[in-house]
């Protein structure tokens, strides 16, 4: 049987019993339909990852006994440590960008506002959704076997979001780039730490924005002679930098 893997954002100590949070434990009890007595494995989204013990399920209560701590030798966690700057995009897209680039490695994710983004965050609707968004990390976490969960960071101007940016590599895609991705890594050699990926939204960046991130040190460049969806870019780009300079394809 596939091993049950639940994120609980609450410090796992050997022998403590634990309530899981409603939706982990609707999805066990109600979907899963384990019973007490049942194994899980649990992971604080922070490299910490405990065998545990279905205790008692009492309606939509689930309660868990925290086992020994595992020691972490998957390796699961990418070398490459990337940033992805992702324009807003409607609410289904954003999801399925932030499971995915979860799937294949992402360090760390900034929705970005831009000019031509169709969804426009703010206030307390900008506080629920990156709780949601927070939920989607956790969730693609639990299927893909990596217990460090990604940052989220709440949605911010490309400004800001530049202001703040780790140093190494910077790309941003864009369909009028001439110089290929591959060819630009290719020409710096292989990143060994840090890559930042900038996307933009449906409409593409507006001259403004790509002049900003240029004075920020992006390198423009393309994936191809198609143009992709704002979603599509983000993983096919994410793909192959982890598959030249990251753990992708590794044994």
């Amino acid at each position: 049987m596939r091993e049950i893997r639940v994120h609980l954002a609450a410090p796992l100590v050997d022998g403590t019993r634990l309530a899981l949070p409603a939706t982990a434990a609707a999805h066990v009890a109600r979907v899963l339909r384990l019973a007490a007595g049942d194994a899980l494995l649990l992971f604080d989204g922070r490299g910490a990852e405990h065998d545990a013990l279905i205790d008692s399920i009492k309606g939509g209560r689930v309660e868990v006994r925290v086992g020994a701590r595992r020691v972490d030798t998957s390796g699961r966690e990418s070398p490459l440590q990337v940033t992805l700057l992702q324009a807003l995009a409607r609410g289904e897209k954003m999801d399925w960008v932030l499971q995915k680039a979860t799937e294949l490695g992402v360090a760390r994710v900034v929705p970005v506002a831009t000019a031509r983004s169709v969804v426009q965050l703010g206030g307390e609707r900008a506080d629920k959704r990156l709780a949601h968004w927070q939920g989607v990390v956790a969730a693609a976490c639990e299927q893909c076997g990596r217990s460090v969960l990604p940052e989220v960071l709440a949605p911010a101007s490309l400004e800001a979001a530049c202001a703040t940016l780790p140093a190494g590599l910077r790309l941003v895609l864009s369909p009028e780039a001439a110089l290929p991705m591959v060819t630009a890594l290719a020409a710096r050699g292989e990143p060994r730490d840090a890559v930042t990926l900038l996307i933009g939204p449906e409409g593409g960046l507006d001259a403004d924005e790509l002049g900003h991130a240029a004075r920020a040190g992006f390198v423009a460049v393309t994936l191809g002679p198609r143009v992709l969806r704002t979603e599509t870019a983000a993983i096919a780009a994410l793909g192959i930098l982890q598959a030249l300079a990251g753990d992708l394809g590794a044994a």
